[in-house]
């Protein structure tokens, strides 16, 4: 049975268990909490955070030293990088203003007393945050979980292999070594999230019923919608000016590989589908495709960084913490920095939200919370991702032509 099919089967009968007995045994409910529920979703929190400091500075220094000579990148490796960090962006502000104006964490009636975690007094200054990203000790900065002075460093070192090539040759095959062997943790990781599924699922249900139900219910709609917005008007409008391309030509061409997307969960699974796809039915140039979708399966997640913004929004809300403008640009820097480490495979974003949580002062266990309907919207995520890459790749072949480079003939697809 696929994995996805045993979470969505894990996640029906948590709500299902959780609301008899919130019902009906309350009392039971309390003994299987203590000693069922609650130590199975702790387990499965601990394994995806024990996993967040090294895959961050793995995936992010392999990427960057993926781009390869940066004396070579020249225009095509300017503009994909660009357009990646403006639509992830754009679905950053997406995610924030919807689930400012829904509120789907408000009056979900979750009880936030036994929460271990610290409220900073003040939330420090932008322009601290900024300067904060350089770190004065990398070692130190990995022992404390700062992350966004990890990423700084994985960028800087991935930096420095691209550019010294051979000579660092080594280094480069122990990124991708250690990578993999990060990859096979998050698996084998993965493989306990149908049960992490039940346990926070059905302790959460159980605790608070049919309210918490619902405020999940809402996180999940604002997310599927902010997700919908981002694909139709930003992906839309963006390959309808720039790639002179008709979207409705654009988004049926590459229907087949968003389907085989939703159905894997993986970017980096679907890429030689979504190349193949962009080639033969968007007509893009096979050069720039194989640089562009590559590099976007590895830097360019717009999916995951709605579901981290509207779960960041989410999370305050749930524990009545007001983020301060700052603390949304915090969110903003951070998820843009964080979707381009984020490995194209299932669940890793949820690693990565615990990145997001951990710079603005919010509980990481409140991940448990979303736990149970993210599966879903992963798999959502990820056709909404590898869509970003076909966009940019039109694109980048369409503004290609007046310099001579590769001709992007015209889709021909009856719509």
């Amino acid at each position: 049975m696929k994995l996805s099919i045993q979470i969505i089967i894990g996640l029906v009968v948590g709500i299902i268990v959780g609301l008899l007995l919130n019902i009906f045994a309350a009392d039971v409910f309390d003994v299987l909490d203590k000693y069922i529920f609650s130590p199975v979703g702790k387990l499965f929190l601990n394994l995806i955070k024990m996993l967040v400091v090294p895959i961050v500075f793995f995936s992010i220094a392999l990427g960057a030293a993926g781009i390869g000579d940066p004396k070579k990148l020249g225009r095509i490796g300017g503009k994909t990088i660009g357009y990646f960090l403006v639509t992830t962006s754009i679905a950053l502000v997406i995610a924030l203003g919807l689930a400012t104006v829904i509120q789907p964490g408000a009056g979900g009636g979750f009880d936030t007393e036994e929460a271990k975690f610290e409220e900073s007094a003040e939330a420090p200054p932008v322009v601290d945050t900024i300067l904060n990203i350089i770190p004065t000790n990398p070692i130190d900065a990995m022992a404390k979980g700062d992350m966004l002075q990890i990423i700084a460093f994985a960028i800087f070192v991935g930096f420095a292999v691209a550019v010294l090539g051979e000579k660092t040759k080594a280094v480069h095959r122990l990124l991708e070594e250690g990578n993999e062997i990060l990859m096979y943790l998050v698996n084998i990781v993965m493989i306990l999230a149908p049960y992490g599924a039940f346990a926070l699922i059905a302790s959460a249900v159980g605790s608070f019923g049919l309210e918490a139900l619902q405020a999940m219910g809402l996180y999940f709609g604002t997310v599927l919608l902010a997700l919908l917005i981002h694909a139709v008007l930003t992906y839309g409008t963006a390959v309808s000016t720039l790639g002179k391309m008709n979207p409705l030509a654009f988004f049926k061409g590459f229907a087949p590989a968003m389907s085989v997307a939703f159905s894997t969960s993986s970017s980096s699974g679907t890429l030689p589908v979504s190349m193949k796809t962009a080639q033969e039915n968007l007509n893009v140039p096979k050069q720039v495709s194989s640089f562009v979708q590559p590099l976007g399966a590895t830097i360019n997640m717009d999916g995951t960084a709605i579901m981290q913004g509207v779960a960041t929004v989410f999370i305050a809300q749930v524990y009545a913490i007001d983020l301060s403008m700052a603390d949304l640009v915090t969110v903003v820097i951070t998820a843009v920095l964080a979707s381009i480490g984020t490995a194209g495979v299932p669940g890793v974003g949820l690693i990565m939200l615990a990145m997001v949580l951990n710079q603005v002062g919010l509980p990481v266990e409140a991940i448990g919370l979303v736990l149970g309907v993210d599966r879903l919207l992963d798999m959502t995520r990820t056709a909404v991702n590898i869509t970003g890459d076909a966009s940019c790749a039109v694109i980048v072949a369409k503004s290609e032509e007046k310099h001579g480079g590769p001709q992007q003939p015209k889709a021909d697809l009856d719509i």
